[in-house]
């Protein structure tokens, strides 16, 4: 930043460095108000993503059916979810070396070939699976330019603000997918695949006002970037196969990813990010505390059909009250933090999380209602987790390196549920801790269902312990009362006119 931008020069070049500095600090300012322009429409892209993915999800099986291929209807959500694992770090990357308007463009075009492909191609499962990875290709752009503008453009204390209503969407697109999903299929199925066309509406709004600059001097590190796209691939294959080939892979394909970026003249990501202690203790609330993310909604549906006979078509409804609470968390969350401060927020958060997974693990025979709220509690608890997690992440690194901490987040977001279904769902099928039920907790299945639940509370606990050992490390005032992370400064906003 320029002595005139900082009012440090002279007295002899006060008055030109002030018209200088009015001149840079107006530019930076435009271009910043521009951003802040473009995030309503990243918003409402992010909600068609969010919708098509779980409403997929919700009626793959029936898909599958219809055309005479239901040995493969799984791979409609798996395959597309292995491709949101690997574009999610790639675009977050990006965001720290190439244009954010041609990033969004790109994923505009995937858009409308995905989403057409879908609709006039939708009578064989190979063309349905390939049409969904491309649009959720294209779709995922949204959401990982709305962090980085979020991060580099929105001024310290209302990063909070917008990573609040980031997760507010995730999960009110949640509910509104899984009603969809349902509605859409006593209609046509096939109708799915349009929603996400309705973003080009937005082509424009973003043309105008997302910033158009690349890093002076960057290149695009594609050897670098395939590296870690199929090191990626092999963990969520893992994930989502349990082959254990995959993590093989994935050991071998990690290890060359070290030895590249050690090497490389000029690689997207240098080994001192990695060496950045302060990043690796906050990343690994994220993996603590979103464990129970994907697990949580099969295990809270499974309960219900089991131990009282409710469909997961019902249960749904029942949950859709805790994709609201979370909603309503996530749009108060920023507002929350504001007041009480980041530590305060995860503390609360964790709480809320730990509280509903035990609530259950204690209650779930007593009936739909109790398993209702202690849905409630929990998810309300992710709601509140997000804002205050990744705004304290987001503290640890340069401004500069936010796009590729933006990436690295995404991939723990997907990687630490996926570890947690993966555990949880097989024990879920076999009835595993018939035995080790809470107290008050028939034997049998109650008590094997009683024990998963444990388990996730559990790791949120240890959440909460991580929080306390590294609070004095990551936070300046050891709680987080403070924002310390910043924006691009003014020189670098001139840039991304």
């Amino acid at each position: 930043m320029s002595d005139a931008t900082t009012g440090n020069g002279d007295a002899a070049g006060a008055t030109a460095a002030r018209g200088e500095g009015k001149g840079t600090s107006g530019a930076a300012d435009e271009v910043q108000r521009r951003a802040l322009r473009a995030m309503p429409a990243l918003a409402i892209i992010f909600i068609f993503s969010i919708l098509s993915l779980q409403a997929f999800n919700l009626v793959f099986e029936q898909i599958g059916a219809e055309v005479g291929a239901p040995e493969k209807a799984s791979l409609i959500t798996a395959i597309p979810g292995i491709v949101l694992g690997i574009v999610a770090v790639i675009y977050g990357s990006l965001g720290d070396f190439v244009s954010l308007r041609k990033m969004m463009m790109v994923g505009m075009a995937l858009i409308v070939v995905g989403s057409l492909m879908g609709l006039f191609l939708s009578g064989n499962i190979w063309t349905i699976i390939v049409a969904r990875a491309i649009q959720t290709a294209g779709l995922q752009v949204s959401g990982s330019v709305y962090l980085v503008v979020a991060t580099k453009y929105v001024p310290g204390p209302k990063k909070v603000i917008y990573f609040g209503v980031f997760t507010a969407l995730y999960q009110l697109s949640t509910a509104i997918g899984v009603l969809a999903g349902g509605f859409l299929l006593e209609v046509n199925w096939v109708y799915l695949f349009a929603i996400a066309l309705a973003s080009v509406v937005f082509i424009p709004t973003l043309l105008k006002n997302l910033p158009d600059s690349s890093r002076e001097g960057a290149h695009v590190d594609v050897p670098g970037f395939l590296l870690a796209g199929v090191t990626i691939a092999g963990l969520v294959l893992f994930f989502n196969t349990m082959n254990w080939w995959f993590i093989v892979a994935f050991v071998v394909l990690a290890v060359l990813f070290v030895l590249y970026i050690n090497k490389a003249r000029r690689p997207f990501v240098t080994p001192a990010f990695f060496a950045n202690g302060q990043y690796l203790m906050a990343v690994m609330l994220i993996f603590l505390f979103y464990f129970g993310n994907f697990a949580m909604t099969p295990l809270f549906n499974s309960t219900a059909g089991t131990l009282h006979g409710m469909p997961a078509r019902d249960m749904a409804f029942v949950l859709l009250w805790g994709y609201l609470a979370a909603t309503i968390m996530g749009v108060s969350s920023g507002a929350i933090v504001g007041k009480i401060g980041r530590g305060p927020g995860i503390l609360l958060a964790g709480g809320l999380l730990a509280g509903g997974a035990f609530l259950a693990a204690f209650t779930l025979e007593m009936g739909i209602v109790a398993l209702g709220i202690s849905a409630v509690v929990f998810f309300a608890g992710l709601g509140m987790a997000y804002a205050p997690v990744v705004d304290t992440v987001m503290g640890t690194v340069d401004v500069s390196e936010s796009g590729r901490a933006v990436g690295v987040n995404d991939l723990m977001m997907n990687v630490s549920p996926s570890i947690g279904i993966a555990l949880i769902g097989p024990w879920m099928a076999q009835t595993a801790f018939s035995g080790l039920g809470m107290p008050g907790v028939s034997d049998g299945e109650a008590a094997s269902y009683s024990t998963l639940f444990s388990f996730v509370g559990v790791v949120a606990v240890v959440g909460l312990l991580w929080f306390f050992a590294v609070r004095p490390k990551v936070y300046a005032d050891g709680w987080g009362r403070s924002t310390e992370s910043g924006t691009l400064d003014e020189e670098e906003m001139e840039e991304a006119k």
